[in-house]
């Protein structure tokens, strides 16, 4: 009976062997959701900052520790036919729930950056921290990091909108532009107090 075993745990390990050594990577750890890549729906059109890099540590400036600040953006290799731009600021706290902090659409197709603290380059939105429609800074609550993420949309239209501003949340927002998105980039940051 140990004579039978051993050949067939023999070939159960080298069939597991040699499928790794094919190319198949094993699974990546549990914490893998934690890694923090790059995005950009169509690959080409992309979202950055002088002040921070993908996935790196958002500066206390642009927090409401420090001078509440509006995070420098800026973007390029935005599709042919984009005729204007919409920007979000959000962070998932936990399932089923959204926190966006920055909602600005109708920015013109001439634009291709925002400077901190930038003003009249598009219509504001609301936030969730207080309803106006002001940036509101991230805030973080509780222990440990947590990820903020801006979205720039490459639009082929202005958002048309049967509510005003102050009624303009980033769902009512990304309901609006769903159908005249043509691509999006992200840029993920990170946040500890």
């Amino acid at each position: 009976m140990k004579i039978k075993l051993f050949p067939l745990l023999l070939i159960i390990l080298l069939l597991t062997g040699c499928s790794l050594a094919r190319g198949t990577p094993p699974s990546p750890p549990s914490d893998a959701a934690a890694v923090i890549d790059p995005t950009s729906s169509n690959g080409i059109f992309i979202l950055t900052s002088t002040e921070v890099t993908e996935g790196g540590a958002l500066p206390k400036e642009f927090t409401c520790d420090g001078s509440s600040a509006t995070l420098p953006l800026s973007w390029n290799e935005a599709p042919t036919g984009t005729k204007s731009f919409a920007v979000i600021m959000h962070h998932v706290p936990g399932p089923g729930d959204t926190h966006w902090y920055w909602v600005v659409y109708k920015i013109p197709v001439n634009i291709n950056s925002l400077e901190k603290n930038s003003t009249g380059m598009g219509t504001l939105g609301n936030n969730s921290v207080n309803s106006q429609t002001v940036y509101a800074p991230p805030c973080s609550k509780g222990p440990g990091e947590k990820v903020y993420t801006y979205t720039v949309y490459a639009l082929s239209a202005e958002p048309q909108l049967s509510v005003p501003a102050s009624d303009v949340t980033r769902d009512v927002l990304l309901d609006a532009i769903k159908s005249i998105t043509l691509a999006s980039a992200a840029l993920n940051v990170t946040y500890t107090r």
